[in-house]
């Protein structure tokens, strides 16, 4: 069986058959993805899972990485905390260790397919090449730029402005940008082992691995242990319900290969926990994915406390599976939850444990939340539905001026 026909039965009606039919315009054409890790966070796996479905439409589609080292990320990790708004000191020399490894890295790579994708401001600069070929660049940016430093914005917008367009997760991210822009809404597979069905005896027999108890409702919070998705906040919040509600609390995720800070805020969190028996915190290496969905699938209630966010789909992960999510109105989450309907969004400590003991002492309202969060995303952010944006984008690009795409 092809590899799409299996997403059938999942995704809305006709989905599959636009998809056949969009994949027929683009056969034979070469397709590049690049970005800055292989391994943890989002934009990994969606591209894992995007790169064999392009391929199976007949287009010649890979992924690359980009070299760099430890001075490099410490760099792009500043670069990332200040283009979400934060007061990064980022120095002349800082700026040039950037160029220096992307001009490495244009040594190494072959960039003459048909389209060159760039994943996130790691990658941008590798745009410079683009003088040298007659093909088409775009920038895909997964990360919250409403409100970003312009020390560091400024520098990398003249990059930006040398592809062909654009793309962004939400409405807010969008710039004053002198080429197009798109939104595409990130998603997940369903069919990934994150995020596909599991049994019973899957389940406990992850939780038996990971020495996971069931003797109380479990409240989750997936995420790399990152201040932006404030760990720190989750356990203060927490805290304020356990006078009235038993339950027990799940801080589970890890670091990602270009995010040096990770292993000091999962010390900060482990110091925070203390010796609360009723706090687990788990540092869980970036391929476990079988057994982040068994942990989702057994929490009663999911906690996505972002600060900032480019997207969250943690939030669309736990949606899926049917979970009562209890998320920061940051980023692209408003997208996935409409509050009160398919989730709750807070503002504050205050708010999500006002939520969380909420949502612990009213199941069936839980419930009938989890199930409308499912629903929508099923219709909005399945990776067909990405799979689908992305070629209607590939075909808008190589027709420049026109303002229908022919089929």
């Amino acid at each position: 069986m092809l590899i799409l026909e299996k997403y059938r039965d999942l995704v809305p009606p006709n989905s599959l058959d636009e998809i056949y039919l969009l994949g027929k315009r683009l056969e034979g054409k070469s397709i590049l993805h690049v970005n800055a890790t292989a391994v943890g966070g989002g934009v990994a796996e969606i591209l894992s899972r995007l790169v064999p479905l392009l391929v199976e439409l007949g287009m010649t589609a890979r992924w690359d990485v980009i070299k760099g080292g430890e001075d490099f990320y410490s760099v792009t990790k500043k670069f990332h905390n200040a283009l979400h708004g934060g007061a990064e000191e980022v120095t002349p020399k800082d700026f040039a260790v950037y160029t220096d490894t992307l001009d490495m890295n244009l040594t190494q790579m072959t960039l003459d397919q048909d389209i060159i994708f760039i994943h996130d401001p790691q990658p941008v600069a590798l745009v410079k090449k683009r003088r040298q070929t007659k093909n088409t660049w775009i920038w895909r940016c997964h990360i919250d730029l409403s409100h970003p430093n312009l020390n560091v914005w400024d520098f990398l917008k003249p990059y930006v402005e040398q592809y062909d367009a654009s793309v962004a997760s939400a409405p807010s991210f969008a710039q004053k940008l002198s080429i197009p822009q798109v939104l595409i809404a990130p998603s997940i597979d369903p069919l990934s082992e994150k995020n596909r069905d599991m049994t019973a005896a899957e389940i406990n027999s992850v939780l038996e691995k990971l020495n996971i108890p069931t003797d109380k409702p479990l409240v989750t919070q997936v995420s790399r242990f990152d201040r932006l998705k404030d760990p720190l906040g989750v356990i203060e919040a927490f805290e304020k319900i356990k006078p009235y509600v038993d339950a027990r609390l799940l801080l589970a995720g890890g670091t990602a290969d270009d995010d040096p800070e990770g292993a000091q805020v999962l010390s900060e969190v482990r110091e925070r926990a203390g010796h609360d028996s009723d706090i687990l915190v788990m540092c869980l290496p970036p391929t476990s994915h079988l057994e982040i969905n068994a942990i989702q699938r057994v929490s009663t209630v999911v906690i996505q406390k972002s600060l900032r966010e480019g997207f969250g789909l943690t939030v669309t992960e736990a949606l899926w599976k049917g979970k009562p999510v209890i998320a920061g109105a940051a980023g692209g989450i408003p997208l996935q939850i409409t509050h009160k309907y398919s989730g709750i969004l807070t503002h504050s400590v205050e708010g999500t444990a006002y939520w969380l003991k909420q949502l612990l002492s009213e199941p069936a309202y839980a419930k009938k939340m989890g199930e409308n969060g499912r629903e929508h995303v099923r219709h909005n952010f399945l990776i067909t539905r990405q799979l689908r944006d992305y070629m209607l984008l590939f075909l808008a690009v190589q027709q420049p001026g026109q303002e229908m795409i022919r089929l």
